[in-house]
């Protein structure tokens, strides 16, 4: 990746490849891994806070802002298009996932899988701050598979579909959000690669990931209503803002409608096809001048 080296997005890249497939996987991840569905189960989405907390740090997050500014190209136009396309994918199957839910947590022991929740998402923060740490970790997807195992009640087991529209409107929710937050990234590109330390966002959303299984096992005083997530993610982005680094954000879109509508170039800018023309000549006098046929050339090299 060219703007940053996040591990995840990385280690997806060489995967999947990149732009907006490598969007589509990096946003998808929380789904085919299980993440989102055991944060449904363990109550994170369970409010307005929650759905926010979750959209912007699951399905947005450092990943999906280092993938969309270092790896998506085209026009403005054409990256928000991209996001459209990936989030129309996405939002459905986070409905889905959300509808089915209840079923899953009416046969576990919520207190049991509360402390697996927690603990993929300190995988996944500790993923997102080191490659070499994330090595030496198991996939999230391995953690769930032993929270779900261990966290089953038999006893309980009974077929049947159970429904919660709550769960439902607040997991699209969080599933909108993270695309909200990619549209914006993708509208705001050009100026934010100027104005945003990624490397220094992904570092803080690590944090912000690490303090969100506080609320989720409501640890202390913490009595899981706080959105001690937020405030981070917000320090974060404070942090992250480099304002000695603005750039004119119109500058690529207008480069790009230059090259769309075939727009006359700045007169006072130099022709470089001129300055090959004038190289071109140059070249051709000096081989004239050197040639056997003319004085300089008749001439011994000693005189």
């Amino acid at each position: 990746m060219s703007a940053s080296r996040h591990p995840i997005a990385l280690r997806l890249e060489r995967q999947v490849g990149e732009g907006t497939r490598l969007l589509a996987t990096v946003m998808a991840l929380p789904l085919i891994d299980g993440i989102f569905t055991a944060l449904i189960v363990a109550g994170a989405v369970s409010d307005l806070l929650g759905m926010v907390e979750v959209g912007l740090l699951i399905f947005g997050g450092s990943a999906t802002l280092a993938v969309v500014l270092a790896e998506m190209e085209g026009s403005r136009r054409d990256r928000i298009k991209n996001v459209l396309l990936v989030g129309a994918l996405v939002v459905p199957l986070a409905a889905l996932q959300a509808t089915i839910a209840p079923t899953i947590a009416s046969v576990l022991d919520m207190v049991i899988f509360e402390r697996f929740a927690a603990l993929v998402i300190l995988a996944i923060a500790a993923k997102t701050a080191s490659a070499t740490v994330g090595e030496y970790l198991p996939r999230p997807s391995v953690i769930i598979g032993l929270g779900l195992v261990a966290s089953f009640r038999p006893t309980a087991f009974e077929f049947g579909f159970v429904a919660d529209p709550m769960f439902v409107v607040y997991g699209t929710g969080a599933a909108v959000v993270g695309v909200a937050f990619a549209l914006a990234v993708a509208g705001l590109g050009p100026w934010l690669r100027g104005n945003v330390d990624i490397d220094r966002f992904r570092f803080g959303s690590a944090v912000a990931l690490g303090v969100l299984p506080l609320t989720i096992l409501e640890v202390g005083p913490i009595t899981g209503e706080e959105p001690l997530a937020l405030i981070v993610l917000a320090v974060t982005g404070l942090f992250a803002f480099n304002p000695e680094g603005a750039m004119d954000a119109s500058s690529e879109d207008a480069d790009a409608a230059a090259a769309t509508d075939g727009g006359d170039p700045d007169p006072d800018a130099d022709d470089p096809f001129e300055e090959d023309v004038e190289d071109a000549v140059e070249r051709v006098d000096e081989e004239e001048s050197s040639a056997p046929g003319s004085p300089e050339g008749d001439r011994a090299p000693w005189l």
